[in-house]
């Protein structure tokens, strides 16, 4: 069956006329002629049978469908090249690994240790992506991932890493402190995270003499625990977090705690190997690796 796709060639050229609401300046920046633009907008046009550019008192615009179509089509070219750049970052002696990690572990706990996988295989490129939390895939794109317990990898080998333990943390300034140290926290404001509304309450639940809110669920709410983090910094109030996340803040003294309890939360954490990289050298390696330091992460602060 005959496909309809244009060559690259005349894509980028209308890509570039397009961000550059003009052909002179395309075809500067692509080092051609302002003829040779032209007739590639030209072939392009009668290939999909769609006029996409007109000329105006302004110089060159997009049409109505040239627009939609500059729309669907500049993402599949970022994709493009993309993808072209990730086969030529390909090493020729194959020791690459693609880890997918859930974004709260790869960011506050995977990436700071990484560089004591690299020193110990200096050889090594990684690439760390994300591991959806929410999105089922029957074929993962990685070689290791690192998500919840409760994650779905057909096939893959799992093994427990490590729990998760949470605490209450506020900024130095926040009104309240001393209350909250003693676990009176009925003035203190809530911020929530979307995908864990009932946190808040099993926190509570383990924490002996704490005197909560009359409302678990209300506050300002966040995506991404980095942005609740950052509320906290902001002072807009008090975050339950992984302990893990907020380590180096709190070391630091940006961030406290509200209340010395450290709760286990249900939430832990394993790692898959996928099926096809289960006799991997390297692969076996960082998976040894990410026990020992997962272990590491489970000895009593």
């Amino acid at each position: 069956m005959r496909r309809h796709i244009p060559s690259t060639r005349a894509l980028l050229i209308f890509d570039a006329v397009a961000r550059h609401h003009g052909v002179g300046k395309a075809a500067e920046e692509l080092c051609l002629t302002h003829s040779a633009v032209s007739q590639q907008l030209r072939l392009l046009e009668s290939q999909i049978g769609v006029r996409l550019v007109q000329r105006t008192a302004r110089g060159t615009e997009l049409t109505d469908a040239g627009r939609r179509y500059h729309g669907q089509i500049a993402g599949d070219l970022l994709r493009l090249q993309n993808h072209t750049l990730e086969a030529m970052a390909q090493r020729v002696d194959g020791l690459r690994l693609i880890v997918g990690a859930v974004p709260v572990l790869a960011e506050g706990w995977l990436t700071p240790l990484l560089p004591q996988f690299i020193a110990r295989h200096p050889g090594c490129s990684l690439h760390l992506q994300v591991f959806p939390t929410e999105l089922y895939m029957e074929d993962m794109p990685f070689d290791v991932g690192v998500q919840y317990d409760d994650a779905v990898w057909p096939g893959a080998n799992a093994r427990p890493l490590m729990d998760e333990f949470c605490v209450a943390v506020c900024s130095p300034r926040a009104k309240g402190r001393a209350a909250m140290a003693r676990g009176d926290f009925r003035a203190a404001p809530l911020l929530q995270l979307r995908t864990r509304m009932g946190a808040w309450e099993e926190w509570f639940g383990q924490t002996a003499h704490a005197r909560p809110p009359e409302n678990l669920v209300t506050g300002h709410r966040f995506d991404l625990f980095s942005s609740l983090v950052a509320a906290v910094r902001a002072d807009l109030g008090v975050g339950l977090v992984p302990h893990y996340f907020v380590e180096r803040e709190l070391r630091s003294g940006e961030l406290v705690l509200a209340c010395a309890h450290r709760a286990p939360s249900s939430r832990g954490y394993s790692v898959f190997m996928a099926p096809n990289r289960t006799a991997d050298p390297l692969a076996e390696a960082f998976l040894a690796w990410l026990c020992e330091a997962g272990a590491a992460q489970q000895a009593p602060v």
